[in-house]
């Protein structure tokens, strides 16, 4: 049989996908979301989506409707669209800026191997949007990476059984592998320990109040499998166990006291308490707002204040922290006060979060990164 002359088409001659390419990983980075303007009807339409969401308003479906659509969202939005419009600039909400800084400078130390986009749990760019942008790259598999460095169910839960039920309705479902909570991880530390040690060196505070994003006590009950340890003595979270394991509040407490010892604060001169409470339900104590009048009664002058249960600023950071709670300590004649900036972008934490994700990954690269 005489072997043809014909020349290869173009299509013949093309080489195909190198291996590294073919077995690229996508890495989407997760975190809760901002409204695309910060005008009453954007505000009202990521608040609708946010909080009617049932890990997040965690009560029967009709009592939440009738919360969500009778009382929250004809007053709430026009005021929170007012403080959004105190931290607005012509980028954006400072969580996606700080976001989507934090993802192309992952995507450069990653390297071409990893592809990194952006979802949103609430907002855009969304989940589905960040989804789609990995599988039009044709990763091999896949990373979820929540940024909520304590686990709470309605944040990195809902983040995770959103992505994955996005992934799972593909006809190719992807290996999906996912970054845990990351609250006492050693490079997440040093990253806040190296972001916020050289202003509290200069800045001299009296006191150093650790801030996190608060919750219904029913969610932290509701996180304690034996129904017997969280929230049933006052030192439930002194250190983390079987029973709280899940619990965001005992992980709040596990940053803090890692944090202490990273930045050789003493015992005195440091304390913990939960802001952004809603509504009437018994949140987790102490509260910022009634432990700041505290520090001020106890003779504290100089007040500096971290928030680490965000890795970027946003609202709460910027505005509750850095507006409003800096405007209640001068009312009440405290001297100085300091709000220290989340790690956004900061190289230590991008190299911290590099490790986490070239962990979950099975990358063994990860074991020469100092973070991992």
């Amino acid at each position: 049989m005489e072997r043809s002359l014909e020349s290869p088409s173009a299509s013949q001659l093309r080489p195909g996908p190198t291996r590294a390419q073919s077995e690229r990983v996508g890495v989407l980075l997760i975190n809760i979301g901002t409204p695309d303007a910060p005008r009453p009807r954007e505000v009202r339409r990521y608040l609708r989506q946010f909080l009617g969401d049932p890990r997040v308003l965690d009560i029967p479906a009709l009592p939440r409707w009738l919360l969500l659509n009778a009382v929250i969202l004809p007053t709430r939005p026009r005021r929170s669209a007012e403080a959004y419009a105190k931290v607005w600039s012509d980028a954006g909400s400072p969580l996606r800026i700080h976001s989507e800084s934090l993802k192309s400078a992952l995507q450069q130390r990653l390297g071409s191997s990893y592809v990194v986009e952006l979802g949103m749990r609430y907002g855009h760019p969304g989940l589905a949007e960040g989804i789609d942008a990995l599988l039009r790259q044709d990763v091999a598999r896949v990373v979820l990476f929540p940024l909520f460095p304590q686990y709470a169910s309605s944040s990195t839960g809902t983040a995770l059984e959103a992505a994955l039920e996005l992934i799972a309705r593909r006809w190719n479902v992807l290996p999906t592998a996912t970054v845990g909570p990351f609250y006492d991880d050693p490079g997440f530390i040093g990253a806040l320990a190296a972001s916020a040690g050289p202003a509290l060196r200069e800045f001299q505070p009296d006191h150093v109040l650790m801030s996190y994003h608060g919750l219904p006590e029913r969610q932290i009950r509701r996180s304690d499998a034996s129904g017997a340890h969280c929230l049933e003595h006052a030192s439930c979270c002194d250190r983390v166990v079987v029973a709280n394991r899940h619990c965001y509040r005992a992980q709040a407490f596990a940053t803090s006291r890692a944090l202490a010892a990273a930045l050789t604060l003493p015992s005195d001169r440091w304390s913990v308490a939960f802001q952004s409470r809603l509504g009437r339900t018994p949140w987790i104590r102490p509260y910022t707002d009634v432990r700041i009048p505290e520090l001020a009664a106890q003779g504290v002058r100089r007040l500096a204040v971290l928030c680490p249960s965000f890795v970027a600023d946003c609202l709460e950071t910027v505005e509750e922290i850095g507006m409003r709670a800096r405007d209640q300590w001068h009312e009440l004649g405290g001297e100085a006060f300091l709000c220290v900036p989340c790690i956004n972008a900061d190289a230590a934490w991008v190299e911290a979060a590099e490790a986490l994700v070239r962990s979950a990954a099975g990358d063994s690269a990860a074991q020469a990164c100092p973070s991992a």
